[in-house]
């Protein structure tokens, strides 16, 4: 393979080399027995990922939106930290390595314009084997040499854990696949080993809530929070009246739709995350947490904020380069943003 390819098509790329041939029928029943667990109902302390089959339909189904949720998380904590690039990666219950692809394509590590002198030490965890086996093949089949290098290691997930000393530990989609003490516990020992915790998990009410008791031992254990919130206190969201989440917008493959039953050439992945760090990185001051709303000469923007909490903010015509950029903010984006800060927007 080109290993030119930016790395979410080298992706695509290597799952479709590796996942042909697989009969349509078997990776569909696959598909909705990960579909269920993914919703909520997986039996907590046992793996997802059971054979070969399995790992094959959760590549296909699920690691690109991983690779793009987790991308984007790990792109804000690079924001808000451009001076820093991790030398090292541990990435817990990983399993086919999406989060390894994601910190790839936000620190290349290609000798190239952003890497890291020297090359990053990168290693998954897993309890799967199965999952490990096939995310070994398709680093091997991205022709990248940063991901041919990656340390694949089959590892219980969960309370006695111990992980070894790191600048990064990403934990995507894994939370809700352990029981309770398991999961405070990999928090925990996560804070203790990471510079950086980044932790994704799926933008539903219950992700949230598991990334929020997450966010809570990280700062209880003397992180702060880097993103995407604007501070380290407490959420302003009233528990059990929304949830904070995101989207990332997720290129599908003809595989990809094939196996998903679905016809759009995209897809949107929400999703909840924290990132939360030991060395100096500056947080957005707003953050816009919904679609913004256009009006008759009016962005209305809702907005979680450094020092008021939730709110809305209305720009309008007579805004003039800040109007302009609200019109092209997103979901998720920093508020204000950095080239346009001239004119005072209203606040309701």
């Amino acid at each position: 393979m080109n290993a030119s390819l930016p790395t979410a098509e080298a992706l695509r790329a290597a799952l479709a080399g590796l996942l042909d041939g697989l009969p349509p029928s078997q990776a569909t029943r696959a598909v909705e027995r990960l579909i269920t667990n993914y919703r909520g109902a997986t039996p907590t302390g046992t793996p997802l990922l059971r054979d070969r089959s399995d790992v094959a339909a959760y590549a296909a189904y699920r690691m690109p939106a991983t690779f793009e949720a987790v991308r984007s998380a790990l792109d804000a904590l690079a924001v808000a930290a451009p001076g820093w690039a991790p030398g090292s990666h541990l990435d817990v219950g990983g399993g086919t390595g999406a989060a390894v692809w994601a910190a790839e394509a936000t620190w290349p590590d290609d000798g190239g314009a952003g890497a890291r002198a020297g090359g990053r030490n990168t290693t998954v965890l897993d309890w799967a084997e199965p999952a490990l086996a096939l995310g070994r093949e398709l680093a091997a089949e991205s022709g990248v040499p940063a991901l041919a290098d990656v340390e694949w290691r089959r590892t219980r997930i969960g309370t006695g854990l111990k992980l070894p000393d790191c600048d990064l530990v990403t934990v995507s989609y894994v939370l809700n696949e352990l029981t309770d003490g398991d999961r405070g516990a990999l928090v925990a020992e996560a804070a203790r080993a990471g510079q950086a915790v980044v932790i994704v998990e799926p933008g539903t009410p219950d992700g949230y809530q598991r990334v929020i008791e997450a966010r809570d031992v990280l700062i209880g254990a003397g992180l702060r929070v880097a993103a995407p919130c604007p501070h380290s206190g407490a959420c302003p969201i009233e528990p059990g009246t929304d949830w904070c989440h995101f989207a990332a917008r997720v290129s599908r493959s003809s595989l990809h739709r094939q196996v998903k039953g679905g016809s759009l050439a995209y897809e949107d992945e929400k999703f909840s995350y924290v990132a939360a760090v030991r060395f100096d990185a500056e947080p957005v001051r707003a953050r816009v947490t919904r679609k913004p709303q256009t009006r008759k000469g009016q962005m209305l923007l809702d907005l979680c904020t450094e020092t008021e909490g939730l709110r809305r903010e209305t720009v309008s015509k007579r805004h003039g380069p800040l109007y302009r950029c609200a019109r092209d903010a997103s979901w998720g984006d920093a508020w204000p943003p950095h080239d346009a800060r001239d004119h005072p927007p209203e606040s309701r």
